[in-house]
């Protein structure tokens, strides 16, 4: 998972943050239940849920990073 992230064009990756966690530590256990996951991969933006248990397609992924950048940013035609 953490891969397809890391292949966004550009223009995404400098409005994303990206944090990885191991469910091998404890710091991982922990952000896996405070999201409240269930299945693994998963993918949260901005605290929340948005793709569990699969791999979206970069363009679905794309998508909904430019759509949560313009809500919290104001700028719907100035998108990433």
């Amino acid at each position: 998972m953490a891969e397809s992230v890391k292949a966004l064009p550009d223009d995404i990756q400098r409005v994303v943050e990206v944090h990885e966690w191991d469910m091998r530590t404890e710091a991982g256990v922990r952000r896996f239940f405070e999201l409240k996951v269930k299945k693994l991969p998963t993918v949260a933006m901005d605290g929340e849920l948005v793709y569990e248990a699969l791999i979206p397609m970069q363009e679905e992924m794309i998508s909904e990073i430019r759509s949560r950048f313009s809500l919290k940013n104001g700028k719907a035609g100035n998108q990433p």
